[in-house]
């Protein structure tokens, strides 16, 4: 992919310590954790995931106009809606039975490779994980006002939410995602020569794959995506 080799990573060796810390805690918190959420019923795993796409679509929703997607910002709208409330806060998919199915997410990284920006260096941050320049300037919006689900929990005081709300989503959102994939992780660890390299390669490759809206999953990874480590 010639894409992926413009992609500099321009700190490698400080990112191979960083990747090594993030591996370490993953298997003395988060793999341990999704081994855990995983024995919990499907039905409570099911209400978890379908919450947190729902929440999700706050951010959807926006960068589908930014990218001129009127129709799936419309179905994306109607999705949070109909969840919202009829859904019990998102615990169930109502609007998928109704016909209005799941839209990809759409996040501000990939607005803006859909306008241009060139992905800059690629580095991985402590717990977070991979990343870009560009990716990360993405994720900056989301804290200056382009995230509803940021802006009623952590930066404005409300009477119905406050900090912990966002924090426990964004911490279930990665236990959720890791408990998805714990076969596919494992699978690449023993068959990877360079972990480091391979997650590089993965990650690069489904964040490209999003931006072109190439309905496909990336290689052993479930289609859920990487965002919730991003």
């Amino acid at each position: 992919n010639n894409n992926q080799a413009e992609v500099k990573d321009c700190f490698e060796n400080i990112n191979r310590g960083i990747f090594a810390f993030n591996q370490g805690l993953d298997k003395v918190v988060f793999k341990p954790l999704a081994k855990g959420y995983r024995k919990l019923p499907q039905p409570v795993r099911s209400g978890t995931s379908n919450v947190i796409s729902n929440l999700g679509n706050v951010v959807t929703i926006p960068n589908n106009i930014l990218q001129g997607q009127v129709k799936d910002a419309s179905m994306n709208s109607l999705r949070l809606i109909i969840n919202s409330t009829l859904g019990i806060a998102g615990i169930f998919d109502v609007a998928s039975y109704y016909g209005i199915e799941k839209r990809d997410k759409e996040d501000y990284g990939q607005t803006l490779g859909t306008w241009g920006v060139g992905e800059g260096c690629y580095f991985i941050l402590p717990v977070l994980g991979p990343s870009t320049v560009r990716d990360s300037i993405g994720s900056l919006v989301n804290v200056m006002g382009g995230d509803a689900w940021y802006n009623v929990t952590v930066a404005n005081d409300t009477q119905y939410f406050n900090e912990a709300d966002y924090y426990l989503s964004r911490v279930t959102s990665g236990i959720d995602f890791r408990a998805k994939n714990l076969e596919s992780f494992d699978s690449l660890e023993k068959t990877s020569i360079d972990l480091y390299a391979s997650i590089r390669s993965l990650y690069l490759q489904d964040r490209q794959r999003k931006i072109q809206n190439i309905d496909q999953a990336t290689e052993t990874m479930s289609d859920d995506d990487w965002e919730e480590i991003d």
